[in-house]
């Protein structure tokens, strides 16, 4: 038991350290004008525009409105002032109610909108400056032991055509199914009592780990239930790859942490494109060890969700067909 749990912390803190190695965005940028453009425009929407504007909200603007329209019944004030002095108060609240109205949430969407564009652009051009690099995408996935159905390369796809197209749409749905569902279950479990936060924390590192990874999956077209196999097969060295990510958001206020991780994002996402032989990215800290752990049902209850909304959706298409 003790060797096992060793086992699990050398992955876990392999996994943190080469989400850490961020020496590897520095090099891809250097290589890729486009990249170097694109993360670029990510710092600047998200760190000076989006945090920038939090910061002169709560650093200036805030203090500035408090010394304008002062709290009511302040202890200096007198009972007569009191009710005049509320008034203040309530404008005060107004006037701050204007500013997440009118900025921060607009400014929120248009950063969730537009990163979100930006980080395939991110990861695209960071794959293909690997590429530059004489990466083999047969040496991308440095795996140990496992079976031959979690190696991970597309030779097992079908071929392209209608039907292979219907197979990437309905992967497609159902990977967005998965992780919608897997979104829900992160936050209905941080309300558990006592272990609630550990338990969030735990998932939000490997929701944060797969969606960093996912780019480069997708791009290397890797089956979706292979990704979900080693995924799952590997799972101390997600939690440990994520845990920096979720680590600098988890006690931040909901704006704050959106504007930080929208920053962090795309750098996490070079680190997993990154993270391959290519002896000019990844340092020479050895190669992964599976450690003989037993695959853990990671996404056994957004799976189980996924599946009964898919059956549902499809037998109501079936009614409609036949009543049509």
């Amino acid at each position: 038991m003790t060797a096992k749990l060793k086992q699990v912390m050398l992955l876990w803190l392999e996994g943190f350290l080469e989400a850490c190695s961020l020496h590897r965005v520095v090099i891809l940028c250097h290589k890729s004008r486009k990249l170097l453009l694109r993360t670029g425009q990510c710092f600047l929407l998200n760190g000076l525009i989006f945090l920038g504007s939090l910061g002169v909200f709560k650093w200036f603007v805030n203090p500035a409105l408090q010394w304008i329209l002062p709290d009511p019944c302040a202890p200096v004030t007198s009972q007569d002032f009191c009710s005049y002095n509320g008034s203040y108060a309530f404008l005060r609240g107004g006037l701050l109610q204007l500013f997440y109205v009118f900025w921060f949430y607009p400014m929120y969407m248009l950063s969730f909108i537009l990163s979100n564009i930006w980080y395939n652009d991110v990861a695209k051009y960071g794959f293909e400056a690997m590429e530059k690099s004489e990466l083999r995408s047969a040496e991308t996935f440095r795996q140990c032991d496992v079976p031959a159905s979690v190696n991970m390369t597309n030779a097992e796809r079908p071929s392209s055509g209608f039907g292979g197209v219907m197979i990437d749409i309905g992967e497609q749905v159902y990977s967005i199914l998965l992780l919608t569902f897997f979104f829900m279950e992160v936050y209905v479990v941080g309300v558990i009592p006592y272990i609630g936060k550990i338990l969030n924390f735990l998932l939000l590192s490997w929701m944060y780990a797969y969606y960093c990874y996912e780019y480069k999956w997708n791009f290397l077209e890797i089956p979706l239930v292979k990704r979900l196999e080693f995924f799952e097969s590997n799972w101390a060295f997600f939690a440990g790859f994520g845990s920096p990510g979720v680590l600098a958001i988890f006690f931040l206020s909901p704006l704050v942490s959106g504007a930080l991780m929208a920053i962090l994002f795309p750098l996490f996402v070079l680190t997993a494109t990154g993270s391959g032989p290519d002896k000019s990215i990844v340092a020479p800290r050895g190669t992964w060890k599976c450690a003989g752990l037993l695959r853990l049902p990671i996404f056994y209850v957004a799976n189980t969700l996924s599946m009964l909304a898919l059956s549902i959706f499809r037998l109501e298409s079936l009614q409609h067909e036949k009543t049509g």
